[in-house]
């Protein structure tokens, strides 16, 4: 009887053996954390006891990241329960290469960052199992869990009657998704003082795969977008995503849809006067942002905007001076890279912006995305003395593409669904799912592209973004949350049967499955009441700006 491992070859299954002795003896050339069994996801607990197919998912992967984050989670819960016991810690939101956590009311100090970190590094070194239990919805107040009250309203919402709950040496807690064995796997984390709360600082998928120590940057405007995304929430009333579907239940949704929309026009709208209020100095408004991030849309409803402050934007996509398709860069695995600001023709760019800039007319190119060539159609552009000219694409806050136009000449805006709104205080909804789920939205309604390509692709995207616009986030004058609130109660509908269609046998079948499982925790909401200019629109159609 024999095990296929994937990249080891076919191993002898001496009886019944874990994934974890069985990787112990065939090491799958990484660092495991879990596998996939026959294309399902299991954790390195999972007993194999016949012939099948293993895949070792390991941590320079998106997925093992995640499998990590969770269980180093779990063990700060367990440091802040005997530092500060009877008090709620909170995971907010991610910073580069960590996660921003909260203890009560506290202000933490740099004394209780070093206290946690030690108590979390003595928890590490006991190797406590992270032991699971299925339980009835019904028997959860049998279980000395978190919050009871939250998870309960969470769970109400599920169609699913079993839950799964995750215990550490006593302490129950509820976690999206799967775990570690035990608290030794967890062993490359720091804690850093970020008042009023902590950074807990660990090493990415991306920093697993460049061999480089995670390191931590101040992202002071990043944190500010965060906080006061978190004060609408509190405006709303609408905590988390069981607080959103009470809403939904009472009816209320259309006034937290019409108030979240309102938001962000007022953004738009103070965005547009600071523009204006530099009108005379500052000639080129550069967007950028990751994928799905909504630019478009964005920059369309700023154009609106700044023409109400008697202004004359003249809009330009930076697609359209992507290099001829045999020009265009290679990524490691001999693909286009279509993500890299090296598939821009820089020079080409910045020739047009000194033109524009100095007065002069420029004809714009168009580029063909079927042929992958440029295309000449004759479209001129010229500013006037009211001229705004407004750039939209991912590399706009990289100074590489505009670097012979002058810093005073330039306003540069950072555009992402930046997401707090969590499932509750220790489990997060990800902003690269808010993105990942409009893309997979977008792809299958504009382009014909499945809900499978596009999740083979993500990957490529992500590192893309890693390198190419997330280091260069904080050069932003000002930062734009492009985040509904209620935008997965939409989408919920528009996705969940698309995702349902990736195949068993599929490489994309263990992610649609995760992001099933993620919408499945929403209320569906029928698409109606989303506004014609809303940013949600880019992404499930019939908004006023077009596709």
């Amino acid at each position: 009887m024999t095990v296929d491992i994937v990249g080891v070859g076919k191993v002898p299954l001496a009886g019944v053996m874990s994934l974890e002795d069985l990787a112990r003896g065939h090491p799958p050339g990484g660092r495991p954390i879990a596998a996939k069994v026959d294309n399902e996801m299991r954790e390195l607990t999972h007993v194999v006891d016949g012939p099948c197919t293993v895949e070792y998912v390991c941590l320079d992967t998106i997925e093992g990241n995640r499998i990590y984050s969770r269980g180093l989670v779990f063990l700060l819960i367990k440091a802040a329960d005997s530092i500060f016991p009877g008090e709620d810690l909170t995971v907010s939101h991610s910073v580069r290469s960590g996660l921003y956590c909260e203890v009560g009311g506290r202000v933490l100090t740099q004394a209780h960052a070093k206290a946690i970190e030690a108590r979390m590094r003595a928890l590490s070194s006991m190797r406590i199992p992270y032991v699971r239990h299925l339980v009835d919805k019904s028997d959860l107040g049998s279980y000395p869990i978190k919050n009871p009250r939250a998870k309960a309203e969470l769970f109400r919402y599920r169609e699913d009657p079993k839950v799964k709950l995750y215990e550490c040496d006593g302490t129950f807690d509820y976690f999206y998704g799967y775990m570690a064995p035990h608290t030794g796997y967890i062993d490359e984390f720091s804690v850093i003082p970020y008042p009023p709360g902590v950074v807990l600082l660990f090493p990415t998928n991306y920093d697993r795969a460049a061999g480089r120590e995670p390191a931590f940057k101040d992202q002071r405007k990043l944190f500010n977008v965060f906080t006061e995304y978190g004060k609408w929430l509190r405006a709303l009333g609408v905590r988390d995503v069981a607080s959103l579907n009470g809403a939904a239940e009472r009816g209320e949704l259309g006034e937290v849809v019409r108030v979240s929309e309102a938001l962000h026009e007022k953004k738009v709208a103070s965005i547009a006067d600071a523009i204006a209020d530099g009108a005379g100095a500052r000639r080129i408004v550069l967007v950028s942002g990751p994928s799905s991030s909504g630019k478009t849309t964005f920059a369309k409803r700023l154009t609106v905007q700044l023409r109400a402050s008697l202004l004359n934007p003249r809009l330009i996509s930076m697609d359209d001076y992507f290099r001829p398709r045999e020009e265009t860069p290679l990524d490691a695995g001999g693909n286009h890279d279509f993500e890299s600001i090296g598939a821009i023709d820089l020079e080409l760019f910045n020739g047009h912006m000194e033109t524009l800039m100095a007065g002069g007319e420029v004809e714009l190119p168009r580029f063909d995305f079927v042929s992958g060539k440029r295309v000449w159609d004759g479209r001129t552009m010229r500013l006037g003395d009211d001229g705004i000219l407004m750039v939209e694409g991912i590399h706009g806050l990289n100074d590489r593409l505009t670097e012979t136009i002058p810093g005073r000449n330039k306003y540069r805006i950072y555009v992402s669904a930046l997401t707090v709104m969590n499932l509750d205080g220790h489990n997060r909804v990800t902003t690269t799912d808010t993105r990942f789920l409009r893309r997979i939205v977008r792809d299958l309604r504009t382009r014909g592209v499945s809900p499978e390509e596009t999740i083979m692709r993500w990957p490529s995207v992500r590192r893309g973004e890693e390198e190419g616009i997330f280091p260069f986030q904080e050069n932003a004058d000002v930062m734009y949350n492009s985040s509904l609130i209620y935008e997965f109660c939409v989408i919920k509908g528009l996705a969940s049967e698309a995702l349902r269609s990736v195949g068993r046998d599929s490489p994309a079948y263990c992610e649609a499955k995760r992001l099933l499982k993620l919408l499945g925790y929403f209320v569906p909401m029928e698409a109606g009441e989303v506004a014609g200019n809303s940013i949600l629109r880019e992404f499930i159609g019939g908004g006023c700006f077009g596709d």
